[in-house]
């Protein structure tokens, strides 16, 4: 993160999961870690317009253009502010990002552009200790709901937090705090780790399908299935801990075979399943990064990691040993979880 007098300029990465990947709507846990490719970023940078104008703009204009995320957050940090009596310094700013994370591949593109943004206002205005870091989540979900976008915090808490995150999203901590716990852990724990997508995605599937209205319906199968990928994480985090990757690898491999029961192949897409099973192939445990579009693998032997790569490129995928961002909270956001915890 780069604070300078005239703007600010915030770089975020793309998200991978570990386990419980999909929707905190289903209330559960949730292991994840932010990882960094060598490739894959978001920059926004903020420079000196007044944020009321910009605001005022897109009341009366509505959102339009690649810069709608951008404005969106404008909008929901400065209602924030106004809300909580915040007191925002008088300033003038442009705001604008640039971005290679892979489109519809399931790496929190969109969410990682409202991310870096938010960051740049809480530096731009000097407001970082007057917004809770547990919040900061919540502000860029709203930001995406503006659009329409349905999604659910998992991708934002790990953004906002950086490095490996375990999340518990139970119903009570969500009623009684409004946001869920969120426990950074030793990035250093984790395993060697890959990227795998397709450049040119074709067949996505059409993800979440039925299955959320099943939930709300009380499908038991559904029910059960999704209890069953929360105790993953839970197991995932002791595994870790233990640096006992044998079982991880179990773990991320139950997940998707959870979420494959559950969607089925027609919601998944064949692209995605293919990308699994290569990666399976040569014995290497994995699982989607998200929702779908990449996948994440389990390589602990250098041997394995050969024939994954060649495998790939056999497959026309693209493979990319994960380089995992540390946090990205600032020493002040690091007080301030020490002082609530």
């Amino acid at each position: 993160m780069v604070v300078m007098a005239v703007g600010v300029e915030v770089m975020e990465c793309h998200t991978l999961y570990l386990l419980l990947d999909f929707a905190c709507e289903y209330r559960g846990e949730q292991l994840q870690l932010k990882g960094l490719t060598s490739t894959h970023f978001t920059v926004c940078s903020l420079l000196p317009l007044l944020l009321p104008l910009r605001v005022s703009r897109l009341q009366s204009e509505g959102y339009y253009g690649g810069v709608r995320l951008l404005m969106a957050i404008c909008k929901v940090f400065y209602n924030h502010c106004i809300q909580n009596n915040i007191s925002l310094k008088a300033g003038n700013f442009t705001l604008s990002y640039e971005t290679n994370i892979p489109r519809q591949a399931g790496l929190s593109g969109s969410s990682a552009i409202v991310c870096a943004a938010l960051s740049c206002l809480l530096d731009f205005y000097d407001v970082r200790h007057l917004i809770k870091v547990e919040l900061r989540p919540s502000l860029i979900l709203d930001a995406e709901k503006e659009l329409g976008i349905v999604a659910g915090l998992q991708d934002r808490v790990a953004q906002v937090y950086g490095g490996l995150v375990y999340m518990d999203f139970s119903k009570e901590h969500m009623d009684m705090l409004g946001h869920g716990i969120y426990m950074p852990l030793d990035v250093n724990l984790l395993p060697p780790l890959y990227l795998i997508y397709a450049e040119n995605p074709s067949d996505s599937g059409k993800v979440h399908s039925t299955v959320r209205q099943r939930w709300l319906s009380g499908d038991e199968s559904i029910i059960s299935g999704m209890k069953e990928v929360a105790q993953l994480a839970l197991d995932g985090r002791r595994a870790l801990l233990q640096r006992d990757y044998a079982e991880l690898g179990r773990l991320m491999n139950r997940n998707f075979d959870l979420r494959r029961e559950m969607f089925g192949d027609d919601v998944l897409g064949s692209v995605n399943i293919k990308m699994v099973e290569v990666a399976r192939g040569v014995g290497a445990s994995s699982k989607f990064t998200g929702s779908g579009g990449a996948v994440v693998a389990l390589c602990p032997d250098e041997a394995q990691v050969e024939l994954l790569h060649k495998a790939c490129q056999e497959a026309g995928f693209v493979v990319q040993q994960v380089k995992v961002a540390p946090s990205a909270l600032s020493d002040e956001d690091l007080t301030s979880l020490v002082l609530t915890s």
